[in-house]
């Protein structure tokens, strides 16, 4: 836990629940955010505000990010909002973006056992990840408003799925303020700020 989120606990302070996500635990994952593959998804819009306010949170609580494409020569680029947050990304030809194996291999050195995912589509790369990522020991969360399909029914089929599998469902809003922890901050005067956005 690093001494900024730390420095205003007493010190009779009950320990922090291990269901809640830290920072410094923690990497934020975005699956094929891909310009092709959202144009076809009516929440579009939602999942790319969310995942943009996500990774504006990462930058500012120290929480580590990655992005993958899937099969870019067809499908395109990242969304140019969230691309110029991320650094190099990756691309794959495998649905799960465990295929992208150096990426957690990084964070696994680096002490991280969380992964929060979003991006596209939910039943698909989203979901095999997450399963995989489980697999191999990671505690996997996904927020269900960064994260879509192009029929709904997919889309909640997949989270039911997920969820009974013991993977976290949670949602944009709540993982910020779960990774800020303290109010009172300059951090959480960036996270209050992104919480407070008007939704597109």
């Amino acid at each position: 836990m690093s001494d900024r989120l730390t420095e205003k606990q007493g010190p009779t302070d009950l320990p922090r629940s291990p269901e809640l996500m830290n920072p410094n635990e923690t990497g934020l994952l975005v699956v094929d955010a891909q310009e092709k593959l959202l144009a076809v998804i009516p929440r579009r819009a939602e999942v790319l505000w969310n995942t943009r306010r996500l990774l504006d949170a990462a930058a500012t609580l120290g929480v580590a990010t990655a992005a993958t494409e899937q099969y870019p020569e067809k499908l395109g680029s990242t969304a140019s909002a969230l691309r110029e947050r991320l650094a190099t990304i990756p691309d794959k030809l495998a649905f799960s973006a465990c295929a992208c194996g150096s990426i957690f291999e990084s964070w696994r050195a680096e002490g991280r056992f969380r992964v929060l995912v979003t991006g596209v589509e939910t039943h698909v790369c989203v979901m095999q990840t997450a399963f995989d990522l489980a697999a191999d020991g990671w505690l996997v969360y996904v927020a269900v408003d960064a994260v879509a399909t192009r029929h709904e029914v997919d889309h909640q089929a997949a989270l039911r799925r997920m969820e009974s599998a013991r993977i976290v469902l949670t949602t944009t809003e709540t993982t910020m303020f779960e990774w800020c922890r303290v109010a009172g901050s300059s951090e959480f005067k960036t996270i209050s700020a992104l919480a407070k956005e008007s939704s597109p």
